[in-house]
This record gives C-alpha cells, structure tokens and sequence, in this order.
C-alpha cells in the first residue's frame, strides 16, 4: 500500500521518516518530495509498505502525530490521475479565440 505523508517539516529526513513506519511493518521506498531546483522539501512523501494490514494501523497511529513541530497527515495515497498538469486535457490556451 501507498501512503501518502503530508505537513512535514523541512526538518524531515527520509531515514527518520523510515523509522517512523518500521514501527508498524517493514516499509519501502521512502520518498520526500523535493523542489527540483533548490532540493526543498515539499512538505510531503510517500511510503509504500507491503503488507496491508501493517499499513493501516500506521496510517491510524501516525495522522495527526506531532513531528518536529508540526502535525502530519497520513493517509492512503490516491492514484496519480491522468491529465495532472499541464493543458488538462484541452488543445491549446484559447482564452482568446471567438467562437463563431
């Protein structure tokens, strides 16, 4: 399962991240998002664990826990949706074209 780590603080390693969910289970590629120009953090992450069960008392235990200062989100983390980002689906900007 995926789960999805919001609210973090800058302050947040990916190893202590780790820790925090091998609490409940083995868990697997940890991941902070980061800015990919300066290399910040987000403020959020994902950690997938294997094992379901381990996963949602994580999710239960963790959400809402204070972590250097600031209370997470933790919660299962939704599929990536097709179409994020850029035009969203439409051709081209056309705010400006008349409609005849």
């Amino acid at each position: 399962m995926n789960i999805y780590v919001g609210n973090l603080s800058a302050e947040v390693t990916e190893q202590e991240l780790e820790e925090l969910f091998k609490k409940f289970g083995s868990a697997q590629n940890v991941k902070i998002i980061r800015d990919m120009f300066t290399g910040d953090s987000k403020g959020f992450g994902f950690v997938e664990m294997n094992d379901k069960e381990a996963a949602l008392k994580a999710i239960e235990a963790l959400n809402t826990k204070e972590i250097k200062g600031k209370k997470i989100i933790v919660n299962e983390a939704r599929p990536k949706r097709e179409g994020r980002g850029g035009s969203r689906g439409h051709k081209g900007g056309g705010q400006n074209r008349r409609r005849w």
